[in-house]
């Protein structure tokens, strides 16, 4: 008698769609979903960054498309994820990657740069939000996975102060629609990344990045893979009853 033994956390038939894949988190997420078996689209403005994920998303075998959008702007969202739909089929799984940043104190923080921050993290998580939960409410199965960050728990470093907002905004953002969504089979969870090495996430003096290395109870960064992993687990099936929820992805510095 042959067994067939049940490989976890695949993706087979599934359509993902990641924001900010071009590079980093976004990038690494894009092709460990391919590799579960999904079919991914690519969402983001760097085009020549888009079509080297492209092609490796190809290599894998699986289907891929990308769509340029800038996250700003909910007129682009829309139309990225209908060219999502048209190529690939309806979303299964969002992943809201895409993300930017301000630095300095609030007196150098102006309203314009306030506002792209919470724009870009926040308002277009609600924007794809939007697009696609209601095909996923009526086919009574789905997954939203926001990347927020450990910021948004502790108030993040001086000078952080509108990226750690919107991160907090996305975590409650979460909370509310896991809710909402939850009566039809569609689950809403946040991964909090800590330090990660990736050009946003090291783009600080390396005294002060070394130094924060340190306080890191596994004593490195985390890597974009690490991330990865966690989105692959909460998109699977056996991820079914987390929703709500806010997955530490931080080497231990903030144990809550």
């Amino acid at each position: 008698m042959i067994t067939t033994v049940h490989e976890p956390f695949r993706l087979d038939g599934r359509v993902a769609l990641v924001t900010g894949a071009s590079r980093g988190i976004g990038r690494a997420t894009a092709l460990e979903l391919a590799r579960a078996g999904a079919d991914v689209a690519l969402v983001s403005r760097a085009r020549d960054l888009l079509g080297q994920v492209m092609a490796e998303i190809q290599a894998l075998g699986r289907k891929t498309v990308v769509a340029l959008a800038e996250a700003s702007d909910p007129e682009q969202i829309a139309a990225s994820v209908a060219t999502s739909v048209q190529t690939l089929g309806p979303v299964d799984i969002l992943v809201n990657n895409a993300g930017t940043h301000s630095s300095g104190p609030i007196s150098s923080v102006q309203p314009n740069d306030w506002s792209t921050v919470l724009e870009v993290n926040l308002s277009s998580t609600y924007h794809y939000a939007r697009a696609t939960a209601d095909s996923m409410c009526t086919r009574g199965w789905g997954r939203i996975i926001n990347i927020a960050s450990i910021t948004g728990q502790t108030g993040g470093v001086s000078g952080s102060v509108a990226y750690s907002s919107s991160k907090g905004g996305m975590i409650a953002f979460t909370k509310t629609l896991a809710r909402d969504l939850g009566p039809y089979g569609v689950t809403v969870n946040a991964i909090a990344p800590g330090q990660i090495d990736t050009r946003m996430g090291t783009a600080m003096p390396a005294d002060y990045l070394a130094a924060l290395t340190a306080q890191i109870p596994l004593g490195r960064l985390g890597s974009a893979s690490d991330i990865a992993f966690a989105v692959r687990f909460l998109a699977s099936d056996e991820a079914g009853y987390i929703t709500g929820a806010t997955l530490d992805v931080n080497g231990g510095i903030a144990k809550r």
